[in-house]
């Protein structure tokens, strides 16, 4: 006699959705609502948001802008995987991917897309990452097979903007929006002399002659769209 067929379904992944501007996080809504092996378990809008979100969902998946209102999402990246080592991030950014995914890979995220490509690929990027695989154009993709041909010790650039740490990026960003060192030191809850320290590298890696320079170059990168 044989057996009925199984009424059971595979559970399905459950996915946390942070970014700071709510008609996206519809719009992801929109986008998975049909997918039978992917939920929508949460969202949150704010950095702080998704710290709670995330000790209280215990979500499979993060996805993920690195541009939140209070705070930069590649740290909401070591965290989570401090909390949940297996845990998978797929960043969703409007940022250039070719100057941000191999950053948000380093923090430890599995996946980049570009918002403008969402549509096409969210699905497909959402289940590579699940699969423990990464995620990445194809242009991407090769850029970083060519630069690993180039440098196979992980040589990291001496001077420029790539030079730069996650941190030193924020700051670097922080002055080009005109914010004195005491007001990034509170934004980052540094010191004011960790962020004097941070500038001086920034200027030595930058290879400006002086505090003004400084600016100048930051004022350039945040127009240019840096994060």
């Amino acid at each position: 006699m044989q057996k009925p067929p199984s009424t059971e379904t595979a559970p399905r992944s459950r996915i946390l959705v942070v970014d700071d501007h709510a008609v996206v996080r519809h719009g992801i809504a929109a986008l998975l609502a049909g997918e039978r092996d992917l939920v929508i378990c949460g969202e949150a809008g704010t950095f702080e948001e998704a710290e709670s979100a995330l000790a209280e969902l215990n979500p499979d998946v993060i996805l993920l802008d690195i541009t939140l209102k209070d705070r930069n999402g590649l740290d909401l990246i070591k965290i989570a995987r401090q909390h949940d080592p297996d845990i998978r991030v797929l960043v969703l950014s409007m940022h250039d991917e070719s100057t941000y995914a191999e950053r948000a890979l380093r923090a430890g995220a599995q996946g980049y897309v570009m918002k403008e490509h969402a549509d096409d690929v969210i699905v497909d990027a959402l289940r590579t990452v699940l699969r423990g695989e990464i995620f990445v154009s194809p242009e991407v993709a090769s850029r970083m097979l060519r630069q690993y041909a180039e440098h196979p010790q992980g040589e990291k650039a001496e001077f420029g903007i790539e030079a730069l740490t996650d941190r030193e990026r924020e700051v670097f960003a922080m002055i080009g929006e005109g914010l004195s060192t005491r007001k990034i030191a509170e934004k980052l809850g540094l010191s004011d002399r960790t962020v004097e320290v941070h500038r001086m590298h920034i200027k030595r890696k930058l290879q400006c002659e002086d505090a003004a320079q400084v600016f100048r170059e930051a004022v350039r990168y945040v127009e240019q769209g840096g994060q």
